[in-house]
């Protein structure tokens, strides 16, 4: 028997499969996966690169690899964020 909330959750459902299949197959197998905003392998890799070549500009007194160590590890923090792609848009200004 179909409840009234029913056409809702197959609506959800199909959205959640669409957006992360990951996640939604390991919810439905019983053994749940971080979604894919909270999955972070990139951010580490790229923060281990920025160390290195933020080390390597330090220990070479090379002001150009200071710098880029610095940039990658602002890039890499800002990888860090399960937020990123949904703050900061502004509707468009209609005149």
């Amino acid at each position: 028997m179909d409840g009234p909330d029913d056409g809702r959750l197959h609506e959800i459902s199909a959205r959640l499969h669409r957006e992360d299949p990951r996640f939604a197959r390991g919810l439905g197998d019983g053994r749940p996966r971080r979604p894919r905003e909270y999955r972070y392998a990139r951010a580490w890799l790229l923060l281990a690169v920025a160390l290195a070549v933020l080390g390597a500009g330090i220990a070479l007194a090379h002001g150009l690899l200071v710098a880029a160590g610095l940039v990658l590890a602002g890039v890499a923090g800002e990888l860090f964020d399960p937020h990123r792609g949904t703050r900061h848009r502004r509707a468009p200004r209609r005149f």
